[in-house]
């Protein structure tokens, strides 16, 4: 079961953000890991916003790669030496792989998360996406949704201007695009909606008539239901679905170094993920 290992030196991962404390990320991977046969330690690190660049200066040839939480997205985006085409194309990072000749590489499973977590559901194409929220998150989830086919994506905000900025990143990837407040009634047209928006601020937002019987992707599991999640009429995708899946890919990207290529006996893996949640 044991893979072939390149840098079989390297055996410390760790996920970093702030808060950390609640991080469902080391059962995860040390769940894979165990499966895996490979003696790795995967920690938890409470590294606040600025902190990202000073922590990466201190670690040894030991650590393999990081798991980024937030609010250190966009700084490990700045860390990296160089970015995989999906980050770039987000401008979000949220694993560093460690050891490359010139620095941490950077890439961001959560696209693969987001999609892989709507297909298991039953949700394998999409036409029209109303994604709740704008920021980093939110860029992931348009990226995924014209991975599966979505021609026109709605973004929902507090603040116009962000919402103008969601839509133009959208625009950016040739869909349809239009901007809302989450202060009037949102009545796109839309065959899916996503919540990025986290604590529980989505649950006042008025949706039209029929638009919550639409399948929701809710990217907050902590409590669960989300209040949001709790009121809706349609079928409800919780984010510990998002979570699980871009762990695996972030296994295989530690493992194999490619986010791409199953592990071996990925079924056994992704099994014992799964329960450790």
């Amino acid at each position: 079961m044991r893979p072939t290992i390149r840098d079989p030196g390297r055996t410390r991962l760790a996920v970093l953000g702030s808060p950390i404390e609640h991080s469902r990320s080391p059962a995860l991977h040390a769940a894979a890991y165990r499966e895996l046969e490979l003696p790795w330690r995967y920690e938890r690190h409470e590294v606040a916003e600025g902190g990202l660049a000073a922590f990466l200066a201190g670690l040894d040839d030991g650590w393999r790669g990081l798991s980024i939480t937030m609010p250190l997205k966009p700084e490990a985006l700045r860390c990296s030496a160089g970015v995989s085409d999906i980050a770039a194309e987000t401008g979000a990072v949220n694993t560093l792989r460690l050891g490359g000749a010139d620095g941490p590489r950077g890439y961001n499973t959560d696209v693969h998360g987001i999609a892989q977590a709507l297909r298991e559901a039953g949700v394998d194409r999409v036409g029209h996406a109303l994604v709740l929220g704008a920021g980093a998150t939110a860029r992931s989830v348009i990226s995924a949704v014209r991975r599966l086919g979505a021609e026109a994506v709605t973004v929902a905000a507090r603040r116009p201007q962000a919402a103008a900025a969601g839509a133009s990143f959208a625009g950016g990837l040739g869909l349809a695009a239009a901007a809302r407040t989450t202060r009037e009634m949102l009545d796109a047209d839309a065959d899916l909606v996503v919540n990025t928006i986290p604590g529980g601020a989505a649950a006042g937002l008025e949706f039209a008539p029929g638009l919550e019987r639409v399948p929701l992707l809710e990217i907050a599991y902590d409590p669960w239901p989300s209040p949001l999640a709790a009121r809706w009429h349609g079928s409800v995708v919780s984010g510990l679905e998002m979570l699980l899946h871009q762990a695996v890919a972030q296994v295989r990207l530690f493992v194999l170094d490619d986010p791409h290529v199953p592990l071996p006996d990925e079924p056994a893996v992704l099994a014992a993920m799964r329960a450790a949640l």
